[in-house]
């Protein structure tokens, strides 16, 4: 209770001021100022928890328990990611990257993956009971809650305060961390019965609103922290219990510190515990900026707040179109974030209209802080307005008519290519080499063209020229770049300028990419066909709208495109409403992502074919009859880490007016578009109608449009790609919303040849978009109107209907060691480890030499290494400390006379020695020199003779030694009380005190009972030497300082590692290195656990057939071989473990060879088949490790001693002796993915799945693979899981696609279906009369009962990720008869 001693002090003096300044709070609307938060710091007793990214403080035991829901707790923990706990934490691992609840006790300020090392920030906390906290925290609670908690007065709180912390980031080369730091206060106060909380956001005190997830299963670009309580998991372990979300979007994290729930903003409180029932916790709601938004809404189980914190322009309850839904499709997706991830709107486009009645929800203006009713927000209604759109009303007169031949652009400054432009479409941000490099030929004509003013400025348009050779004259202002073949340049040197979905080709004069089958593009810049695509970008503009000036910078702009149909959606945030206005009728803005992806019809391509991700799009449009013009250019910039196009849009120029409230309506309509090599133009009048009520004016506007790109030439010209191209614009809208602030543009495009006539056949649903394939699908036309749906690349599905497939945990993915895998949807990224980077390839990583270190290298200005100690901050930066027993600055430190202060016992002798001291006690006494006692007299109890020797030294002046109180045997009494300080303790059978029972004076004292008997097991060899080696180290090892790892048992990890360092061994049972199992950096040795399950081997009689003893399953999780023993055919889930972990592998298949008792296993990673003994100390042996891409599926024949198993890239199935000899390729055609085997050793027959999206199937065939046949190809979808039961004579399979578990005979006859309600299976194993599966879904492992189809049982382990193969160890091989 340091830190109630220390805030005494200054209590009362500060009350009157702390009262006063919450009275100013409560009278203003002002954001939270810093100072303003809870007195904090170690002048207030406050402990400072250890840097790190995952620390958890000791355990803090409380003077006064408090409540959180229903319970009552003495102890509480705080940890470094923004949380506190009732319970000390799981590994960040298990709860930081999970969205809310958690299922631990959780009160959560703010939820996110912090990191405080390298003295980023601390964080402090302590117990207070100083009238000035106490004082302060019952005036926000009384405040909050004036009705329940009126005369709320707490006895206790606990404070902690995260101060400039930062969020974790992953250490990259050259780059310093982050200036984004986060400050805010959690406050509990108690008064015994109830329990209140506090939330203190300050101004500016929250810089960053999320952190970006470690593991790649739940990778965003950002997850916002999550802020809100939780009780932990119910008592039976299988529903979640009552929680309340605060926030958890970024917007709802932004506005923590502008709103607040009683009036004060930055300031949030709680009811969060009583002795009375509390269902959930309470939120106070005497703010106005919550009242109106929750007034009506009861708190429920899993009550969320979050809705009164997100602004007016969050999209969630608002529709994206107003209009019919037969006129307009609704875009799919998910919210997205701005590029900065600093935006204040959250562009979304909702996959549905939102049909909750509108009183339901409320809107916050940021501005205003009122809440707003959604009832009173009306968005234009254009339902009406439908069809005087195709109508058109009154029309102008046409501009005059132009000649097709003459379509090319006149302008004065047509556009450039800024000379050095900066494009980085790959994911490490590196630019890509441009061709523009190589010097160019001589051209045959030249022109020129002026710079165009970057983005950002309002400069006139510049008249600097440079020169651009062409190669021929189209009639168009085109710049097209020439390539010099003198110096060729080769696929061997320049492969990576190519996508990582393309391929390199030489040609003559050089080399050219070409995206692979799938996927299209210009070869460096390459994109899955059938997937949406999304476009992040900025916006910047100088207009004069009539004639009044609007200027704005770097908007955000975001569009998302349904590839498989061309629909292009576009929206810009925060234009000024002036310009937003005028700018509707201008749909060629977002008319460019509608070119650029538009649905292709035969023999046609749309632009990113040609132009990949890196061009200039420059056009010009003329208003009639006014003659305004303005010019726009959007340079796209690359592809993004996430596979999104970057680009940049700016606007100059002079457009018509339109007042507010009026609508545009644009008709479909057609463009021709001409072809060159490195240029496409088009020139087209366009007209549009202005609305409000029964005003119907129709203006138009003529546009030229001129398109720019690198293209390779060495590559041969194609002839037959046409030169002119007719794009057909349909569902053509334009909306502006005043209070969102949001322009968006939609239209619906297709790309094709010149239409000459309408042409009166049935048009193939691919082309016109009216197919019913999945929005992340291709659609392959057939004959007619037929047609096929297939998953885009990186999805699996049955094409109607697609899921994301997570490369990273199947495995399917070229990151190689020391590389992260981070799945994306439809891909995925690499990223290197800490201490790690990219090599050449961007997908090998190698070890970053580290930079100089002053203190290691010598060259720092500290004292002596005796003396002082060097802390190094990264680069060049250090700093000197004085060590223990020195004082000074660290460059000079002198030594410290510690027997001046009186440091020894007053019986003992000091001396005195640099940079320490000793203590020795004097003639007549033992001890350490610390603690002196008399020698022993004989027949006295401890207890007696410290009460001797306090009697004693009570004569020394100023002794203020505690007497120990003795009971009538002379043993310590359980309650010990110091009678000079007042202070009282419990105390154990030899006198200490116990730890966490000290009370300060004055307060009533511990209730301690009889001294427990010691039942503590006693310290294992393992956990005796960490604890020496850990004093030794001074309590805190170095990175570079071994450490034992050992178990909760107390026995040696297998696996030790030196440090943090990747050296790592395999040691026995009694911590002995086991020889040749030392790694180097990067290969961690594969080390199997010495408490191996036991060796069964019954000796039945022949005509019985025993029990199963000792049967158990082994289940495939990544990196492990997972162990589940069966209780006849229940589930000891408490008795599971890990059987062997192999580090850097995802193992996949996995059998069992009953006569060895080996485990075989397929390694998709390692390219690998292996197999172990278990035996005791056995070790893993590589049996196949050659010609092998992505083995999966594995069976083993005890009989005939071989194996048999699938690879689903190089479509094989293969067959080896069980050591990997006498191998043989048993099939290689007709497999498109082939997954899951199985093998009937009695009747000699072999069994394997193909999932091929378009035709799944089952074939068979004997074992020497002879006889192949399909036995099933009808209602099945992805057959993932299959296994032959040799006792019921049956073939089962688990189908991920149809939900189905699925039996029939050997012949396919008798087919039927044992469960038909699934979640996602992928592997599965028969016993007795139960199947086992594993199951993407659940992470884990479901019995299913054979006879009736029910769910009995059900396995999760505690780390979760995707579990794969499982298979049955019998402790005898089964028997079957044919």
């Amino acid at each position: 209770m340091q830190g109630d001693r220390v805030a005494g002090r200054p209590a009362l003096s500060l009350l009157p001021l702390l009262l006063l300044l919450l009275l100013l709070l409560l009278s203003r609307a002002a954001a939270l100022h810093p100072d303003e938060l809870f007195p904090h710091g170690e002048s207030w007793g406050d402990q400072l928890l250890q840097e790190g990214d995952d620390e958890s403080s000791a355990v803090v035991k409380l003077a006064n328990p408090l409540h959180f829901y229903e319970a009552r707790f003495s102890n509480l923990y705080v940890g470094t990611n923004g949380i506190i706990s009732t319970q000390d934490f799981p590994r960040e691992t298990e709860y930081v990257d999970y969205d809310f609840p958690t299922d631990f006790p959780a009160i959560a300020p703010f939820l996110a993956d912090i990191d405080t090392s390298h003295g980023r920030g601390r964080i402090l906390y302590r117990e207070d009971t100083s009238p000035a906290v106490l004082g302060l925290a019952a005036h926000y609670v009384r405040a909050s809650f004036p009705r329940s908690a009126a005369r709320f007065t707490p006895t206790h709180a606990f404070l902690a305060t995260w101060e400039q912390v930062g969020a974790y980031e992953e250490v990259k080369r050259g780059a310093l961390p982050s200036g984004e730091l986060n400050t805010f206060q959690a406050v509990l106060a108690s008064d015994g019965s109830d329990t209140y909380a506090l939330f203190l956001y300050p101004a500016n005190g929250l810089q960053f609103f999320g952190t970006r997830p470690k593991e790649s299963y739940t990778v965003q670009l950002q997850l916002p922290a999550r802020v809100g309580f939780c009780r932990g998991e119910a008592d039976d372990l299988k529903s979640e219990g009552p929680y309340f979300s605060l926030a958890s979007t970024e917007q709802s994290v932004k506005n923590l510190y502008q709103l607040s729930n009683l009036g004060v903003p930055g300031v949030w409180a709680f009811h969060i515990g009583s002795t009375l029932p509390l269902d959930n916790v309470r939120p106070a709601t005497v703010g106005e900026d919550l009242s109106a938004a929750h007034s009506s809404v009861p708190l429920g189980r899993s009550f969320s707040h979050a809705t009164a914190l997100e602004s007016d322009y969050n999209e969630d309850n608002l529709d994206y179109y107003d209009v019919n839904e037969e006129e307009v499709d609704y875009l799919p997706g998910e919210p997205e974030e701005s590029l900065n991830g600093r935006s204040s709107i959250d562009v979304s486009f909702p996959s549905k209209v939102d049909t909750r009645p509108l009183e339901e929800s409320a809107t916050l203006d940021p501005h205003t802080k009122e809440g707003t009713s959604l009832g009173e927000v009306e968005a234009p209604d254009l339902k009406g307005q439908v069809e005087p759109w195709a109508e058109g009303g009154n029309r102008s007169p046409p501009p005059p008519k132009v000649d097709r031949d003459s379509l090319a652009p006149s302008w004065e400054t047509p556009p450039t290519f800024p000379e050095n432009r900066s494009i980085q479409p790959y994911p490490d941000g590196g630019p890509v080499p441009s061709e523009m490099d190589v010097p160019p030929a001589h051209p045959v004509e030249e022109i020129v063209l002026r710079n165009y003013p970057a983005s950002g400025h309002s400069t006139p348009l510049s008249q600097e020229t440079y020169e651009v050779g062409v190669e021929d004259n189209i009639g168009s202002n085109t710049e097209v770049f020439t390539y010099n073949g003198a110096n060729k340049e080769t696929c061997e040197h320049n492969h990576r300028q190519c996508s990582r979905h393309a391929f390199c080709t030489d040609y003559a004069t050089g080399f050219c990419c070409h995206c692979q089958s799938r996927f299209y593009g210009n070869g460096k810049h390459c994109l899955p066909e059938g997937a949406p695509h999304r476009v992040n970008g900025k916006v910047s503009g100088h207009l004069h709208v009539g004639h009044t000036p609007v200027h704005f910078t770097d908007v955000d702009l975001h569009a998302y495109v349904v590839g498989n149909d061309g629909r292009a959606y576009t929206a810009i945030s925060h234009i000024p409403q002036p310009a937003a206005q005028a700018l509707l009728p201008l749909t060629p803005i977002g008319g460019l992502f509608g070119w650029l992806f538009a649905l292709e019809k035969p023999g046609s391509e749309n632009g990113f074919s040609l132009t990949g991700a890196a061009f200039i799009h420059d056009m010009e449009v003329t208003f009639y009859p006014g003659e305004e013009r303005v010019r726009i250019t959007q340079t796209a910039e690359g592809l993004d880490s996430e596979n999104y196009l970057s680009i940049k849009t700016n606007i100059q120029g002079q457009v018509p007016y339109v007042p507010a409230n009026f609508t545009a309506h644009i008709s479909p309509y057609k463009e021709l578009y001409h072809y060159s090599d490195s240029a496409v133009t088009s020139t087209s009048s366009r007209e549009y109608s202005l609305t409000f009520g029964a005003i119907n004016q129709t203006w138009s506007y003529r546009v030229h449009q001129n398109i720019t790109y690198q293209v390779c030439r060495h590559a041969p010209r194609r002839p037959a790609f046409p030169t002119t191209q007719q794009l057909n614009v349909d569902r053509v809208f334009a909306l502006y919303n005043d209070e969102e602030r949001v322009l968006r543009f939609a239209v619906t495009n297709q790309i094709g040849p010149v239409e000459e006539d309408a042409d009166p056949s049935p048009v193939n649903p691919c082309y016109d978009g009216s197919h019913t394939c999945d929005t992340t699908a291709r659609c392959h036309p057939g004959t007619g109107v037929d047609y096929t749906c297939e998953c885009a690349s990186g999805y699996q599905g049955d094409g109607r209907s697609c899921v994301d497939e997570n490369e990273c945990a199947t495995g399917f993915h070229r990151c190689g060691p020391n590389s992260v895998c981070i799945n994306l949807p439809g891909s995925y990224r690499c990223e290197c480890r800490s201490g790690y980077e990219f090599a050449d390839d961007q997908y090998t990583c190698i070890l970053i030499t580290p930079p100089s270190n002053p203190c290691e290298d010598g060259s720092h200005t500290c004292a002596p290494a005796g003396q002082a100690r060097c802390v190094h901050h990264g680069g060049s930066v250090f700093s000197c400390a004085c060590l223990p027993g020195y004082a000074g600055d660290g460059h000079q430190c002198t030594d410290v006379d510690e027997c001046s202060e009186n440091r020894c016992h007053p019986a003992a002798t000091c001396y005195n020695t640099p940079g320490s001291f000793s203590c020795r006690c004097q003639p007549g006494y033992h001890g350490d020199g610390f603690q002196c006692l008399p020698d022993s007299a004989p027949g006295l109890t401890p207890c007696e003779q410290q009460l001797r020797h306090a009697q004693a030294q009570y004569a020394y002046a100023g002794a203020r030694l505690h007497i120990p109180q003795c009971d009538e045997r002379g043993n310590f009494l359980p309650l010990q009380c110091h009678g000079s300080t007042g202070f009282c303790w419990c105390v154990d059978h030899d006198g200490h005190e116990v730890p966490g029972t000290q009370t300060p004076p004055g307060s009533t004292p511990p209730h301690c009972g009889p001294p427990p008997e010691p039942t503590q097991r006693p310290p294992t060899v393992c956990e005796r030497w960490r604890e020496n080696l850990l004093e030794h180290y001074g309590g805190s090892p170095r990175d570079d300082q071994y450490v034992p790892q050992c178990d909760d048992l107390g026995h040696f990890v297998p696996l030790q590692c030196h440090g943090k360092s990747d050296f790592c061994w395999c040691v026995d049972k009694d911590g002995r290195e086991v020889q040749g199992t030392r790694s180097q950096p990067g290969i961690t040795p594969a080390c199997i656990p010495t408490d191996a399950p036991p060796t069964v081997r019954p000796t039945p009689r022949p005509d019985v057939t025993p029990p199963s003893v000792g049967t158990f399953l082994l289940y495939t999780q990544g990196q492990k071989i997972g162990h589940l023993p069966l209780n006849g055919t229940r589930l000891q889930k408490d008795a599971a473990k890990t059987l062997l972990s192999l580090h850097g592998s995802i193992i996949v298949g996995i059998d069992y060879d009953c006569r060895e008792r080996m485990v075989y296993w397929t390694d998709v990673t390692g390219r690998t088949i292996s197999r172990v003994s278990l035996e005791l100390g056995a070790e893993p042996e590589t049996i196949v490790n050659s010609g092998l891409i992505s083995p999966e599926g594995l069976a083993i024949d005890h009989i005939r001693r071989t194996m048999y198993w699938t690879d689903s890239v190089l479509d094989k199935i293969e067959r080896a002796q069980l050591d990997g000899s006498e191998r043989r390729v048993l099939f290689h055609t007709d497999l498109v993915n082939p997954r899951a085997i199985a093998v009937d050793p009695i009747r000699g027959n072999l069994y394997w799945t193909d999932w091929n999206r378009e035709a799944p199937k089952i074939e068979t065939s004997s074992l020497d693979g002879e006889n192949r046949r399909i036995l099933i190809n009808t209602d099945i979808g992805l057959p993932n899981a299959l296994t032959f039961d040799s006792f019921s004579k049956l073939l089962c399979w688990a189908d991920a696609g149809t939900k189905k578990l699925e039996c029939t005979l050997p012949d396919g006859t008798g087919r039927r279906v044992i469960q038909n309600n699934l979640k996602y299976p992928f592997g599965i194993v028969s016993y007795a009369d139960h199947f086992y599966h594993t199951d993407w879904r659940r992470d884990g492992v479901v019995a299913v009962n054979k006879d009736s189809g029910q769910f009995t049982d059900e396995y999760l382990p505690e780390q979760r990720s995707h579990l794969y193969g499982i298979t049955v160890v019998y402790p005898y091989c089964p028997t079957g008869r044919k």
